[in-house]
Order: C-alpha cells, then structure tokens, then sequence
C-alpha cells in the first residue's frame, strides 16, 4: 500500500511558476516534475468550493446542488457521503486533512465528519495568513482543530506545513495526506524574510504593482518551500519511495484584486493592483476560458512512474477519487457514481487505447456552462450574466482561445449543446435537502 500526499495551492495561476517561466522561484514544484510527470492538460473548476467537492467525490459538484458551484459556506455533501478520505480509511489508511477545507464551514460540518481522522485548518475559505480570520459574518472564526476552533500566533503557510509534517512522521500505517494551503489566495501577506528576497528585484513600473507582486512573489515562494518540508520529511522518514506526491492549484489565478475584494477580512487589508498570471491562456478564476480551469499539475512516484515525462492528454479533477482507489486498492462500500475516470494506467505508462475525453463544467448554478469533446470546447452562458451566449473554441489548434468558431461548426455546437444538456440532467441527483443557498451573479 502506498501513501497518498495530495497538496493544492489556492489561486496558484498556470504562469505562476518558474517551470513555466515565471520569474517567481519555485524549485521544489519544479523538481517534482523533474522527478515526475506533468499533467499539461489538467482542468478543474474555476473556483475554490467545486474543485474540492470534484476532487473529494470523484463527481461534478452540480451533482450536490447549485451552491457546490460556487464558494459555499453551506454544507456540500450529504451525510455520511462516501468521500476519498472516507473509501481509504476503510481501506486500511490514516486519514489527514491540513489547510483548507471550505466544504461546509460550521464544525458539524467539517472533514472529520467526511473520513478524515484528522484535519486542522480553515472550515471556511481562504483566511488572513496572520489573525487566521476568514471573511466577516458567521464564519469569520474558522480556524480548528478536528472541529474545536482554536488560536494561534504564527503564519498559515507555516503552521499548516507544521502540523502536515509532525503527522506524516509520527504515523505507524499507511496515510492520506490532504494537504490544501491556503497560500496563494488573498490577502496576500508574506512573511519579512520571504519578502526581502524578492524586495530588491523590479517587475512593474508602476510601484504600487511592483510592490504587489513582489508580495505575490514571496508568498508563493513561501508555499513552495514549505512543499520542500513536505518532500524532505519524507526523505528523513524513509517514506519518499512509498509515496505518490500530487501537486496542482484549486483554479487560476487573479490578476489583480481592488480594495473591495480584500477589505471584507477583518485587521488592516490593502488593495492587490497585480496578482498571478495564467499566460499564455486565456481567462482567470472564475471563467471557463483555459486560464480559469487549465492548472499546474505533476505527480511523482518514484520507481513507478517516468521521471521527466510530460502527458498532454485533457484529464479533469474528478478523476483522482476513482484513480487513487485503484492505485490504493481501495473500493466504495456502494457503487460509485464517479463522473472521473481512472487515469492510473496512463500515469504508469501502460495505457494503450485512450479514448477522447469529454468534460463538464457546471458554474454558478448553471448560469455558466462548458463541455469540453475530444479537441473542441463550448462556453454557454445564460443572456444576463455578461459576454457571448456561446463560445465555440478549438482546443488542439487554439489553445489559447483567440479564435472563437460556432458560426462554421454548427453542427459540433449541438454535439456540444446535447452533451451540456445531458449531463445537467444529472445536477441536483446528491443535493442535500437542506440547503438553499443564494448563488453569485
């Protein structure tokens, strides 16, 4: 049995490191696609909420309601649902979630109650990296420990890889590491020695974005050194040979944040003129274009899987419940209703028919829609909710998204349009009966 070390970064953009050219250093990402494979065709959600509720379950998050589609405070799965972390425990793993959960932001609703043995973190979403305060209102208080909420002094990115690091060493079977930071969302507060590393370089001749990125710089960096601690705690352990380390971002980044979207934290917020980047695609979190949904992505498991290798193939997040239950030999007590896919023959290098992949995303209750068949890409959006009613791109020959053609493929428009409506069929099938959540514009 092997362990499992899943870690997410949070609005972590496709350029954002240096593997991609980014003028960030992130040696310790860099060096698992070095010593793995990378997943250049990995896609999740466009925002924080649907991708853990994708990865977790192995389904589209519309399947437990429209507010699985959007960032939910509200509880997202059903009691008792059957989770990853719930399908490896009974398989015989320890179960460990540290960071971010933002599935259901009350204690009664947190991961100890979806499989995890233990979690620390945030309940709720993203939080100030210092006061550990998430946004004002109900859940503003969200930092706990297996559900107790708690104080601490101390930088999230530091405490978080803190707490991972003391578990995964300390652990007598074997574990699932679920290890999502809350680094690189705002408010973008790195530490004064992360900072003075980048203080002295120029990025912008703006000031205020110069000084923003040099922020947003330092906090990655923050996050990828505490990757490294996560890696060498394995060496010293004797425990890197036996561990799959996973490594990809929860959507894409922002480009800038104003005042308004900081200044809902409680303690002294400031406004974010320049961000992260998603070049060269097009788009940021919370749109369907590549830039909101394509994501840094590798995995490494030496000895099993190709060092170096990169695999271009359209993969999504629901895909690694039903791919890590077979690498872990681990089987639902109930039938599956995975939307994912098992990629397990394909990261060893031993698939050999691979049929073209089709993808679905339900966004914000269905005002935003996309499927993505084979090369060919649709956006739908609902008249109110701004830009096209429909976008039809060609993936394979425009990745980028620069070229929109549903005026001279109509006929791959209702191919597109009669997968779209088939799988929203399916939206609603696992929504708890006690949630009625308002859904963003």
């Amino acid at each position: 049995m092997t362990n499992i070390l899943y870690i997410l970064a949070d609005d972590l953009g496709w350029g954002d490191i240096s593997l991609h050219g980014a003028p960030i250093r992130t040696p310790n990402i860099d060096r698992l696609a070095t010593e793995g494979m990378e997943l250049t065709q990995h896609y999740v959600c466009p925002m924080c909420t649907p991708t853990r509720a994708s990865l977790l379950t192995g389904r589209y998050p519309g399947r437990f309601g429209a507010h699985a589609t959007v960032p939910s405070n509200a509880p997202v799965l059903p009691d008792g649902y059957a989770t990853l972390a719930t399908t490896l425990r009974d398989a015989g793993y320890d179960t460990g979630l540290f960071g971010k959960w933002h599935l259901g932001s009350s204690p009664q609703f947190g991961p100890n109650q979806y499989g995890f043995n233990t979690s620390y973190g945030s309940l709720a979403g993203g939080v100030d990296p210092y006061n550990h305060f998430y946004k004002r209102g109900e859940h503003c208080v969200t930092w706990h420990r297996n559900g107790e909420l708690i104080e601490e002094q101390g930088h999230v990115t530091d405490l978080v890889v803190h707490e991972a690091t003391q578990w995964l060493e300390s652990r007598q079977q074997p574990w699932f590491a679920y290890v999502p930071f809350t680094a690189v969302h705002v408010p973008v507060k790195p530490t004064s020695e992360w900072l003075a590393r980048y203080f002295h370089e120029h990025f912008d001749e703006d000031p205020a974005k110069d000084l923003s990125y040099k922020k947003y710089a330092a906090y990655t960096s923050h996050m990828d050194w505490a990757i490294g601690l996560l890696l060498e705690s394995l060496e010293r352990t004797g425990q890197r040979d036996d561990t799959i380390v996973i490594f990809a971002s929860d959507n894409g980044g922002l480009e800038d944040c104003p005042l308004a979207g900081s200044d809902k934290y409680p303690g002294w917020q400031q406004e974010y003129p320049r961000l992260g980047s998603n070049k060269p695609y097009r788009g940021v979190k919370a749109q369907l274009y590549e830039g909101g949904v394509r994501t840094p992505m590798v995995v490494s498991w030496r000895g099993q899987i190709e060092a170096g290798v990169v695999l271009d193939d359209p993969l999504q997040i629901v895909d690694w419940m039903p791919t890590l239950c077979s690498l872990a030999g681990a089987t639902p007590q109930q039938d599956p209703l995975w939307d994912g896919l098992d990629i397990s023959s394909q990261l060893l290098g031993t698939a050999t028919d691979i049929s073209p992949r089709s993808c679905f995303w339900n966004f914000r209750g269905g005002r935003h829609l996309a499927a993505r068949v084979g090369d060919w890409k649709l956006i739908r959006r609902e008249p109110d909710t701004g830009g096209p009613e429909q976008e039809l791109f060609h993936i394979g020959r425009d990745p980028y998204e620069t070229e929109e053609v549903s005026g001279d493929h109509a006929d791959v428009v209702t191919e597109l349009q009669s997968f779209i409506d088939d799988q929203r069929q399916l939206d609603d099938s696992a929504k708890r009966v006690d949630v009625d959540s308002p859904l963003m514009p």
